[in-house]
C-alpha cells in the first residue's frame, strides 16, 4: 500500500469515525442535568414512598421530628451489619422525636427478600420500597448503605456514606439532628 492510498484509508477511517459519532450522539433534549449531591447544611430532597403493608410516607411530612434516611439491601454485607444499631439507636430515641426510615433499593434488590430480613432483625422502623429508584437518584446514591441525618427543620446535617455505622456514631448523630 503506497502513501496516497494509506492517507485515503485514514481520511476514511476519520469520516467513519465522525459520522458514527454524529449518529450515536444523545438528541434527546429532555436530559436533565443533576444538581450536587445532598449535602450537609442543605434542605434534604422530598421523597413520597410505601411500605410493603401500604403505608405511606411523605419526607416533609416529617418535619419537626428528627429523621434518620438510611439507603439499603438485603445483599448488602454493611447494610446487614448495622441493622441492629439502627434498630436500637431507633427504640432509644423514638419518644424523643426521632424517625428512622430505611429506604429499600427496591428496583435492583429482591422484594421477597425484605419480609424475611425485617423479621431475621426484628426491625420496627418503617421500611420504605424504592420501587422506581427515584429516590436513590435524587440522593445520587453511589454506594450502599447511605444515610442522611436530617434536623427538625427538614435540613441534612450529617451524610454517612458505607457502614456499617456503631451506636455511638448513630447516637452522637442523631443528638446533633435532634437539637
Amino acid at each position: 500500500m503506497n502513501r496516497t492510498q494509506r492517507i485515503i484509508l485514514y481520511i476514511l477511517i476519520l469520516i467513519a469515525a465522525a459520522a458514527w459519532l454524529a449518529l450515536s450522539a444523545e438528541t434527546d433534549e429532555t436530559i436533565v442535568v443533576a444538581g450536587p449531591a445532598p449535602q450537609a447544611g442543605f434542605v434534604a430532597p422530598d421523597f413520597t414512598l410505601n411500605t410493603a403493608a401500604g403505608e405511606t410516607y411523605t419526607l416533609s411530612e416529617l418535619k419537626g421530628q428528627a429523621v434518620l434516611v438510611n439507603m439499603w439491601a438485603t445483599w448488602c454485607p454493611p447494610c446487614r451489619a448495622e441493622m441492629p444499631a439502627i434498630e436500637n439507636i431507633y427504640q432509644e430515641y423514638k419518644d424523643q422525636g426521632f424517625v428512622a426510615l430505611a429506604v429499600n433499593n427496591t428496583f435492583q434488590d429482591n422484594p421477597f427478600d425484605i419480609a424475611p430480613f425485617t423479621e431475621e432483625y426484628g426491625l420496627t422502623f418503617p421500611i420504605l420500597l424504592d420501587e422506581t429508584g427515584d429516590t436513590i437518584r435524587a440522593y445520587q446514591v453511589r454506594s450502599l448503605p447511605s444515610s442522611y441525618f436530617i434536623n427538625r427543620q427538614g435540613v441534612i446535617t450529617e451524610v454517612v456514606i458505607g457502614g456499617p455505622m456503631s451506636e455511638a456514631l448513630l447516637r452522637t448523630r442523631i443528638e446533633e439532628a435532634l437539637k
